[in-house]
């Protein structure tokens, strides 16, 4: 819990530390050139030929019953639901994300696009946390 109901003093959870780590990744990879080899390059995993990730989709379990949040989202006019989200801003125990969806585009190689759908979670009401594979999504 972020906050602790005995001493009323805030604390930072470690829902909210890590997804603080997630924005900071995001954030830095428009910096940084993708093609850069060597023990010195600034990302991990493999160097990409065409774009760098700049996504770390994840997904949220309720603390209630560990059931997987899933929001709204309308694309191209067609509504749906999705529970993998992009991690946009972090403050104390608040976190705002972007809502993706499958991409509707099958021979692409990402999975998701983003979404119009953002929405504030309160960290308080998180159990668990779950990070996909990287990608790229496209007008973050």
């Amino acid at each position: 819990m972020c906050k602790d109901e005995n001493t009323n003093r805030n604390e930072e959870c470690c829902i909210a530390n890590i997804l603080k780590v997630i924005v900071t990744l995001q954030n830095r990879s428009d910096k940084f050139d993708c093609l850069a080899e060597g023990c010195d390059r600034p990302f991990l995993g493999p160097i990409p030929t065409t774009v760098c990730f700049n996504t770390r989709p994840i997904e949220l379990y309720r603390c209630s019953d560990g059931g997987l949040w899933t929001f709204p989202y309308t694309l191209n006019g067609v509504p749906g639901t999705s529970s993998v989200l992009r991690v946009e801003n972090v403050e104390g125990c608040c976190c705002t994300c972007r809502v993706l969806a499958p991409n509707p585009d099958t021979t692409s190689d990402t999975p998701y696009v983003g979404t119009e759908s953002f929405l504030t979670i309160n960290l308080n009401c998180v159990g668990a946390l779950r990070c996909l594979p990287d990608t790229y999504i496209s007008c973050v």
